[in-house]
């Protein structure tokens, strides 16, 4: 059983905690909303007064907040989570923030005796609460080895993509690139089909069974087609992640033109509907092509 601290109890950190406990970890959590801690403490989670409270109790904590500003606000100062880890215990960053980012983040924690882990995920807030998601670990092949007990008690397919830190948001920008470009795809072919006067059902059971029928393109039709644009997987979340795979684009001389247009979707998804999930974006195609895409049958 491992000392585990947990900071940032969202969607996704919520989902997490819960799969600490089940395997049977000691956990304390801190988050800036106290309410959000309240139903993890009645589950067996310690709740922290503060990052460094997390780093006194527990010698593997994991960061799950949004971006790099929040990763270093958790980090330091003097309520800071180093401010309270002891030297020889691991940080791991599940957020994605970013392959430059993380570096910065590492040179940080690794000059207080600190190891750290690049572990960004993939499989939202159904992931997490299932203790099913895709790991993206870059670490040194002792502190993955070291880390790897906690690490199956959140994840299921859990990669070493290497020991370089910045390996992990690495890939986890490729993946954005692919996953942002597929919902566009996704958009545009339901829209164009019902303009067209094909029903959405039709072309969702073709495309289930087609080369492309996979999860993604099923769970975002059905929600497109029950209208359901709240509570899963909001906009801004997959917005930052094309963002940061632009910027990495950039930093490596290398064109995405796909997903510069998938981008400026969600750029406009966003803007006009920032509260909604992702799928919210086929508003916008069906308002120009004048139809909407909703269940039939």
């Amino acid at each position: 059983m491992a000392r585990v601290g947990l900071i940032g109890v969202g969607n996704m950190g919520a989902g997490m905690s819960r799969n600490i406990l089940k395997s049977g970890h000691e956990l304390t959590v801190y988050d800036v909303r106290p309410e959000a801690m309240a139903a993890l403490v009645q589950e067996g989670a310690d709740a922290a007064a503060s990052p460094r409270d997390v780093g006194a109790a527990a010698d593997t904590v994991f960061i799950m907040v949004l971006n790099v500003d929040q990763v270093k606000a958790a980090l330091l100062g003097k309520d800071g989570l180093l401010a309270g880890l002891k030297p020889g215990s691991t940080v791991i960053c599940t957020a994605t923030i970013g392959r430059s980012q993380v570096m910065e983040v590492s040179e940080i924690v690794t000059a207080k005796g600190v190891r750290i882990v690049d572990a960004p995920v993939s499989g939202g807030a159904p992931g997490a609460a299932a203790g099913t998601l895709t790991m993206m670990v870059a670490a040194e092949n002792e502190t993955f080895a070291a880390s790897k007990p906690v690490l199956e008690a959140v994840g299921r397919d859990i990669y070493h993509v290497g020991e370089e830190i910045g390996m992990g948001q690495t890939v986890k920008s490729a993946l954005a690139v692919l996953i942002g470009t597929t919902y566009a795809g996704i958009f545009e072919a339901l829209t164009l089909a019902v303009k067209a006067g094909v029903a959405p059902e039709t072309l969702r059971d073709v495309v289930s069974t087609s080369v492309v029928g996979n999860f993604l393109f099923r769970d975002t039709t059905e929600n497109i087609l029950s209208r359901n644009f709240k509570g899963q997987s909001n906009i801004g979340t997959m917005y930052k992640d094309l963002s940061l795979a632009k910027r990495m684009a950039n930093d490596c001389g290398v064109p995405l033109f796909a997903a510069s247009a998938a981008f400026e979707l969600f750029q406009a998804g966003k803007a006009v509907n920032p509260d909604e999930d992702n799928w919210t974006i086929i508003k916008i195609l069906e308002n120009i092509a004048g139809i909407e895409v909703r269940r039939t049958e």
